[in-house]
């Protein structure tokens, strides 16, 4: 009778698991022409997406260099336009690690690790893994997964159910029926992980193409990465979440010969990028310079010659030998006086050195010939924070925030000019955007409710009274849809 009861027990509990799987206890109707929006729509993908984004933005180390970022969804836009995707509400991070990984979330959500940049030698190779990327979202693949796993869930169960029937039975072939039940439905959870793979592999290949790269750029990155984990007793992260494997190689440059043959473009804005982050995470910025002046020594093709010494400007900089980089930045101005990467270069090494009243005048040149450009934007903002003018850094940080109102650091550092400048009120209501965009909506309603105590005592701005009062109650709604 104990044996009926634990059977019974475990059957029941694995028929509950069957009813509780979103689609399994009831009938879901999909959309007309689009069966994975029965299970989410798109709307429902950008929320959890940007749900996704609030969390990783609360929990992970982010760089916020504006060159880095900027370039990341300029970069993202102009190859997305080649790809297969529909909604363009994208969303990016770079993670400050220098681990190789790369992902994409439901709802537009683009992530890098600095990482990525250090390993990707070409642009073309970057481009490969932003192009795979995109392909995973725009085929929706988290939400053909859970389709899938829907579509699993009962024949598995039932199988596993009766492999447990028979063990409490006391058959001798219970045990070995419930282990190869569990084996098949981790397979086929691979396999499908695998399609996907496949699929997002086949398509970035022609997402390359299309924007101009060589095809072959997946290929050779793939191989670096496999020579990479041949050599290590941890492979990289983006290994562990796509796994390549020596046919996976194979098929991508299989594919890759049935194109045309093709250069990849020049790529270099790519290498400047690339060499911020070098730096960015060679601690000993000595050894910096060095590497950059025995490698502009090396290179006898000329191949990369701006770059180098982009990069050696830049471990100057962070060496604080402000005159050394200063010189290689005017070398590189004097060939392209108008490209920005210089430009707002120049201005961060004449901040940092104490010269804003250098900068400035600098910045708001180039500022005019690129109205709202982020990075020149970001740099004329540190120039008047430098001085000390903090009214005029706040007037230019909150006209900016007017056009990227998601810049959950941009907030971060109006909150901290409003300090300076001396407006409590606003500093209260800075802080709560950034903790409304990191999804720590207590936080926010709480800093809200000072800057609504604040104006109320002065009975002077009703509009803003109200608008505060309103952002309260948006905060609430929020909360309440993030804790169902």
């Amino acid at each position: 009778m104990g044996k009926f009861r634990r059977i019974t027990s475990v059957a029941t509990s694995i028929m509950l698991l069957c009813t509780s799987v979103p689609g399994l206890g009831q009938s879901q109707l999909p959309s007309l022409g689009d069966r994975i929006s029965g299970i989410y729509s798109l709307d429902e993908e950008y929320k959890m997406g940007r749900e996704f984004l609030r969390s990783v933005r609360r929990s992970a180390p982010m760089i916020t260099d504006p060159l880095l970022n900027d370039y990341l969804v300029n970069f993202t836009h102009d190859l997305a336009v080649h790809s297969d995707l529909q909604d363009y509400r994208l969303a990016f991070v770079i993670i400050d690690s220098p681990a190789l990984n790369a992902f994409a979330a439901p709802g537009g959500i683009i992530g890098v690790n600095g990482g990525l940049f250090l390993n990707s030698h070409t642009e073309g190779e970057f481009a490969s893994v932003i192009a795979h990327e995109l392909a995973h979202v725009s085929q929706r693949h988290f939400a053909r997964s859970v389709e899938d796993a829907q579509r699993r869930r009962i024949p598995e169960l039932a199988t596993l159910l009766a492999s447990v029937v028979l063990m409490g039975a006391g058959s001798s072939a219970g045990p070995a029926a419930v282990m190869a039940a569990q084996g098949r439905a981790i397979e086929n959870q691979l396999r499908f992980s695998r399609q996907n793979e496949a699929e997002a592999d086949r398509l970035g290949l022609r997402t390359l193409y299309g924007a101009g790269y060589n095809p072959d750029d997946m290929a050779s990155l793939f191989e670096r990465l496999v020579a990479m984990s041949r050599y290590s007793s941890r492979p990289p992260e983006f290994l562990l979440s796509h796994p390549v494997t020596e046919s996976r190689v194979a098929d991508a440059r299989s594919r890759a010969n049935q194109y045309p043959d093709r250069a990849s473009p020049p790529d270099l804005e790519y290498q400047l990028m690339r060499a911020r982050v070098q730096v960015h995470y060679e601690p000993n910025k000595n050894n910096a310079i060095t590497d950059f002046n025995q490698r502009l020594q090396e290179n006898l093709d000329g191949g990369n010659t701006d770059g180098l010494r982009y990069g050696l400007a830049m471990a100057y900089f962070e060496n604080k030998q402000h005159d050394r980089a200063l010189e290689l930045i005017e070398q590189l101005l004097a060939s392209e006086p108008n490209r920005i990467t210089y430009v707002a270069s120049k201005s961060e090494i004449l901040v940092d050195a104490g010269r804003p009243q250098e900068a400035l005048p600098f910045i708001e040149h180039h500022l005019r010939i690129n109205p709202a450009n982020h990075p020149l934007t970001m740099a004329k903002a540190s120039a008047l924070i430098e001085q000390r003018d903090y009214a005029a850094a706040v007037k230019v940080l909150e006209a900016h925030s007017q056009r990227r109102p998601d810049d959950h650091n941009l907030w971060y550092m109006i909150a901290e000019t409003q300090g300076q400048a001396g407006d409590i009120s606003k500093v209260h209501q800075a802080r709560a955007e950034y903790f409304i965009l990191v999804g720590d909506f207590r936080s926010a309603r709480e800093q809200l409710r000072y800057a609504l105590r604040i104006e109320n005592d002065r009975e002077e701005n009703i509009p803003l009274i109200s608008s505060l009062r309103q952002r309260i109650t948006d905060v609430e709604a929020l909360q309440r849809e993030q804790q169902s």
